[in-house]
C-alpha cells in the first residue's frame, strides 16, 4: 500500500475543522499532520510539516486569495468553501488552487478531490462544472488542428507548459503559440477556460 496522503487543515471553524479531522480519520489513504485556525500561521506550520496537500477553507478571516497565489508553489490547495458562486471557483484556480470542493458535498466529494488533486489534475465539483462549462461556446468539428488537440488534452491533465513540450518534443515557446492559437478559436480566455472546455467534451 502507497504511503498516506498528507494533509494539513487550515479553517477558523472549530466544528468542521473537528469533522474534517473525523472523516478523513476513517481514511487510511489520508493523514492529518498538522492543523491551524489562521492564514498567517500556514507559511511556518508548512515550513515545519512536510505535507501533499493543503485544505484551505475559502472564507477564513481574511480573502485567502492572495494567500493562495503564495502558498500554491510550494503544496497543492484543496479549497473548501461555502461559496457556491462560480467567480470563486474559478478565481481560486487561477490563482493556482488545484481543486474546490463545496462545504456542504464535503464528505462525497472531498476524497474524490484529494486522490484527483494526488495525481497532478484539477478537480471542481460537477455543480460548478456545469455552470462555467455552460457559459462557453463549442466550436465547429474540427476546428483544432492535431497538434493542438494534444495540447487540449494534456492541460486538461494539469500539465504545465514545460511538461507539455517535453512530451511533445517541442520548445515551450511552441507551447505558448498553440495555447495562444487555441484560444482564440475556443473564445476562452486562459488555461481555466480551457480545462472546461475539454472537461465538457470529453478531452481526457
Amino acid at each position: 500500500m502507497p504511503p498516506p496522503i498528507r494533509v494539513v487543515i487550515a479553517d477558523d471553524h472549530l466544528l468542521f475543522r473537528q469533522g474534517l479531522k473525523a472523516l478523513l480519520k476513517s481514511e487510511p489513504e489520508v493523514a492529518v499532520v498538522g492543523e491551524t485556525d489562521r492564514v498567517d500561521a500556514l507559511p511556518a506550520l508548512l515550513a515545519q510539516t512536510p505535507c501533499d496537500q493543503l485544505l484551505l477553507d475559502l472564507q477564513m478571516e481574511r480573502s485567502v486569495f492572495n494567500d493562495i497565489a503564495s502558498l500554491s508553489p510550494q503544496v497543492p490547495i484543496v479549497v473548501l468553501t461555502a461559496s457556491e458562486v462560480p467567480a470563486d471557483a474559478v478565481a481560486a484556480i487561477r490563482k493556482g488552487a488545484r481543486a474546490v470542493v463545496l462545504k456542504r458535498f464535503a464528505v462525497e466529494t472531498l476524497m474524490d478531490a484529494i486522490r484527483t488533486v494526488a495525481t497532478g489534475n484539477v478537480w471542481l465539483p460537477l455543480s460548478l462544472q456545469t455552470q462555467m462549462a455552460a457559459q462557453l461556446t463549442r466550436p465547429k468539428p474540427n476546428a483544432l488542428s492535431p497538434r493542438e488537440e494534444e495540447v487540449v488534452r494534456y492541460v486538461a491533465q494539469g500539465l504545465r507548459n514545460a511538461e507539455i513540450a517535453t512530451r511533445l518534443a517541442i520548445s515551450e515557446e511552441t507551447v505558448k503559440t498553440h495555447l495562444n492559437r487555441i484560444f482564440r478559436k475556443l473564445g476562452v480566455r486562459d488555461r481555466v477556460g480551457l480545462a472546461l472546455y475539454a472537461s465538457r467534451i470529453g478531452r481526457r
